[in-house]
C-alpha cells in the first residue's frame, strides 16, 4: 500500500466474539498496538462501551478481525463479525476494514500464556484473551501495510 494510502491517527481494532469483543489500539506513526479491554457481547455488542471508546481514541479507522474458515472461505463468525463492521461504519461514520485473524487466535493464545507465566496475568484475567487477540490482528494489519 503507498504510503500517502495509509491512514492517519489512530486505529481501533475488533476481536468479534459472540460473547465477547477484544478491542486494541494502534497507529501507524508508531507500527504499533496495545491491546485495549474487552466489551461484553450477548444479544447485542456494549454500544456504550464501544461510544466510550471511540469518544476516549478518535479512531480515524476501524479494522475488524475476520475469523475466515482454514480455506480463506466465509463461515457464519466471518458473516457475523461483517455484520459488526457494517454496523460500526454506519453508526460511527468512519473507514471500516477487515482483515483476515485465522493466526491471530493461536499466537494470543501464546503471548497471554507466557504474560500468564511472568505473573503479568492470572487465570481469572481470561477475558483479556480477547483484548490481546485484538492487539495480535492489529499488530499483523500494520504489518501487511509495509511490506
Amino acid at each position: 500500500m503507498p504510503e500517502s494510502a495509509v491512514p492517519g491517527g489512530y486505529i481501533l481494532c475488533f476481536d468479534f466474539g459472540l460473547r465477547r469483543i477484544g478491542v486494541a489500539v494502534g497507529q501507524t506513526a508508531t507500527w504499533n498496538a496495545s491491546s485495549l479491554e474487552t466489551v461484553r457481547h450477548h444479544q447485542n455488542p456494549d454500544w456504550q462501551a464501544i461510544d466510550r471508546l471511540v469518544a476516549e481514541w478518535k479512531p480515524s479507522t476501524l479494522l475488524v478481525g475476520l475469523p475466515l474458515g482454514p480455506e480463506g472461505e466465509d463461515t457464519d463468525m466471518s458473516r457475523a463479525a461483517r455484520e459488526f463492521g457494517r454496523q460500526l461504519k454506519k453508526r460511527y461514520s468512519l473507514d471500516t476494514c477487515f482483515f483476515d485473524e485465522r493466526l491471530s487466535s493461536r499466537e494470543a493464545g501464546q503471548r497471554f500464556a507466557e504474560l500468564r507465566a511472568s505473573g503479568g496475568l492470572k487465570r481469572k484475567d481470561v477475558s483479556r484473551l480477547d483484548a490481546v487477540a485484538a492487539q495480535v490482528i492489529l499488530e499483523n494489519w500494520l504489518e501487511s501495510l509495509r511490506d
